[in-house]
């Protein structure tokens, strides 16, 4: 897995050089800073998504709350938009507002470039969202592209232009961007070959200087001489005017090029091409093979595909330009296969989710969940053209642990809406949207999904959905300060599941919501018992996701009752599980909890520093505390004794999981990359390493694992500040506190591994 590194953008590195275009970088950079949006518009494969990466890059230091890119390419929902800004920003998902406030509120006073790429097909939707977010954020900058203008107040508009070619019969042609561009491409591709200028020239002219095609005819050097090209072009480009030699439009240009290139590929390849349209974003080997062979095609040629341009491959994985992918849709569509390919394309990853469903509760949690990440694409593009519950039922965990929760709600609100009729499958569409709807802090639609899904699921007998659905409700009523109810829903929700024909992960979840109402009350004993249980239950498993939300919960019994150190050990486990997740509002918690331990303990010195690095965590992937539930007031008890309970009781459900990075005002931390969640390696993570956990009643694995990023109850950040700055005095706390917010996270997450990673504090 990859590491976690310090970084303010995801700005994608470029694996070519770019030719020409500086006075186009420099006139953009202008326009940036003074202009709240700047759109580049242009033809298509003009190089408009290239010049905004590298004026990204070039900008990265100008702005102190970083450069994000978002690719808006595969998204084919106008409403699903801020969530895709959203998820680059790092942006946790764990409010019921709508996402352009949201967006409005963490951008409004950060100075940062957003960069969304590829706004064509969704301009009105773009331009609704930017109107909101850019009234309130004086300092924050947007530069898009598009075929056409957003139409905002104040948006500056940069038509690109392809590159200068050779006038007709002009000599020193050498020195025009297009020709450079042929030229060294062609060198790369073929390091010996002697080029003519002539038809070097003539090719770059025909093709009007746009960059793409241009490229697109440099791989026609394995089979052709320039000159053939040439005059092959030449002789199509007549074609199409009716024999004359009048220019064509740039678009059609464009589209001449593709069709060339797509003529030139064999009966197999240009099949291949067709059908790999499908997919939305990355895809591998096996996907093209599941999706795209039959009869027809038993053996894909993707290595050849990827020689002729028409694929890019990084690693194993492979994806196409938009303009590519248009025109391999509009042959599908011709060869009337689109119906069927979109059909298989469901049924592939249909069958993938419910592999990975199947295999949650176990320990291969890790696998699925980057896979998820991985292909959200494509099973967002599966989804939109699906209107069944099979696909977005059987990504229940997707929706409810990882993170994508307004997905989630949008999916399943519509099908929903959409069919009423009862059926085992709408019932679970309503505990699994009951589920999201309480990670985006949505109580009251939380409360009427897990009713309505309960009765229906007991109507069917099926114990399994009813126990979810009783599990939603007790968390919610854990969230709304009725500790009865929870404790009675909870207890009803194990029983259910202990009826139902197979284990299931709400079981653990039940128990750990249990356990926390008797923590409310001060019953930490009983709350130890439950969540022994619930440890050795996981750890039967090889779970690792709940468990790891069990080890908060322990953490704060623990606490509780008057053991710091075992309250420590667990919170380290949490810790550990979460922050290999990539769980970045689990981290931040259990940074805070690990605070409490150590003022418990007696080490302001330490619990300063840790909670300078939570405010970080918080602050980078923007996870204000004032989205807290209010507070549930605890029975009093004994002085002398610090009270985890201090603050609000929050869902036992998390809210999002995988860390997408977020700006900060001065430190960065590093976003994941764009095809799934940055994680530390796991040999990488030693937070239970070199500690002995208690004996007594169970113990925290030292491997650790994904879990839920809501807090089981948030300790006041307040008191143990108030009680760190006793132990050691105004000044000590504020010098450490603010090397913590200076340190990098992962940095912050080694040393806590090594128990004497702060002594020299």
């Amino acid at each position: 897995m990859a590491e976690t590194r310090t970084r303010r953008d995801n700005v994608p590195a470029e694996t070519s050089s770019l030719v020409g275009r500086r006075e186009e970088l420099d006139e953009i950079a202008g326009l940036i800073a003074r202009s709240p949006l700047v759109t580049l518009t242009g033809v298509a494969g003009v190089g408009k998504t290239r010049l905004a990466v590298r004026t990204a890059d070039r900008l990265r230091d100008s702005f102190a709350d970083g450069v994000w890119v978002v690719e808006l390419s595969a998204e084919q929902n106008g409403d699903l938009i801020g969530h895709a800004i959203a998820e680059a920003l790092g942006l946790r998902e764990q409010s019921a507002r709508p996402q352009p406030e949201v967006l409005a509120d963490f951008i409004a006073d950060k100075r940062l470039l957003l960069v969304l790429d590829t706004c064509d097909h969704l301009v009105d939707a773009c331009a609704a969202l930017l109107r909101r977010v850019l009234s309130e954020a004086p300092h924050a900058r947007v530069l898009a592209t598009s075929r056409q203008p957003l139409g905002l107040p104040g948006e500056r508009v940069l038509p690109i232009e392809p590159l200068a070619v050779p006038e007709p019969g002009t000599t020193g042609a050498a020195g025009t961007d297009a020709v450079r561009l042929f030229t060294e491409r062609a060198h790369a591709l073929v390091p010996d070959l002697i080029l003519d200028p002539a038809a070097v020239a003539q090719v770059c002219r025909l093709l009007d200087g746009i960059p793409l095609a241009v490229e697109l005819a440099v791989r026609r050097l394995r089979a052709l001489s320039v000159q053939q090209i040439a005059e092959r072009l030449d002789d199509r480009f007549a074609l199409l005017v009716g024999g004359s030699r009048t220019p064509l439009r740039r678009h059609q240009t464009m589209r001449t090029a593709v069709g060339w290139s797509h003529e030139l590929c064999t009966a197999e390849e240009r099949l291949l091409w067709a059908r790999l349209s499908v997919f939305a974003g990355w895809f591998d080997a096996d996907d093209a093979r599941a999706v795209c062979a039959d009869e027809r095609l038993s053996w894909l040629p993707l290595l050849r595909l990827v020689d002729k341009s028409i694929l890019i491959a990084e690693g194993s994985r492979y994806r196409m330009l938009d303009t590519i992918r248009d025109y391999g849709r509009e042959w599908l569509r011709r060869l009337g296969e689109e119906k069927a390919l979109i059909r298989r394309h469901r049924d592939h990853y249909l069958a993938q989710a419910r592999r990975a469903e199947a295999e949650w509760y176990g320990p291969h949690q890790l696998r699925w969940a980057d896979w998820a990440h991985r292909e959200l694409p494509n099973l967002k593009a599966a989804l939109d053209h699906d209107d069944g519950f099979d696909l977005v039922t059987a990504l229940w965990f997707v929706w409810c642990c990882l993170g994508q929760v307004r997905q989630g709600r949008y999916y399943l609100d519509r099908l929903l809406r959409r069919h009423k009729r009862p059926s085992p499958a709408r019932t679970k569409a309503l505990w699994t949207y009951a589920w999201a709807a309480l990670s985006a802090g949505d109580t009251a639609a939380a409360r009427d999904r897990a009713a309505e899904a309960y009765e229906a699921a007991m109507a069917a007998g099926d114990f399994a959905a009813a126990g979810c659905a009783r599990q939603n409700a007790a968390a919610a009523a854990l969230v709304c300060g009725d500790l009865d109810g929870a404790e009675r829903l909870a207890a009803e929700a194990a029983e259910l599941f202990g009826r139902a024909v197979s284990a299931h992960i709400g079981l653990p979840l039940a128990e750990v919501t249990l356990a926390m109402a008797f923590g409310v009350r001060g019953e930490f004993d009983r709350a130890v018992e439950v969540l022994t249980r619930q440890w050795a239950r996981c750890a039967e498993r090889g779970e690792l996701w709940a468990r790891s939300h069990g080890d908060h919960a322990r953490s704060l019994a623990e606490l509780g009752r008057g053991e710091p150190g075992i309250a420590e050990v667990y919170a380290r486990a949490a810790l550990d599980g979460k922050w290999r997740l990539g769980d970045a509002m689990g981290s931040a918690m259990a940074m805070d909890q690990l605070a409490a331990t150590a003022v418990a303990r007696g080490d302001g010195r330490r619990a300063a520093c840790l909670l300078g690095v939570g405010r970080r965590m918080w602050t980078a992937f923007g996870l204000p505390r004032s989205g807290a539930p209010e507070p549930v007031t605890p029975p009093a008890r004994g002085e002398g004794r610090l009270s985890p309970y201090e603050g609000p009781v929050a869902s036992p459900y998390e809210g999002p999981v995988a860390s997408r990075g977020g700006p900060l005002p001065s430190h960065e931390v590093s976003p994941p990359t764009r095809r799934g969640p940055v994680l530390p390696s796991r040999e990488g993570s030693h937070l239970s390493h070199g500690v002995s956990p208690p004996t007594r009643e169970g113990s925290p694995s030292s491997r650790g694992g994904p879990v839920p990023s809501r807090q089981g109850f948030l300790i006041s950040r307040e008191l143990t500040e108030s009680r760190a700055r006793a132990l050691v005095g105004d000044a000590v706390y504020e010098r450490l506190f603010a090397w913590g917010v200076t340190m990098d996270p992962g940095t912050a997450v080694a040393r806590i591994g090594d128990t004497r990673g702060f002594d020299h504090l």
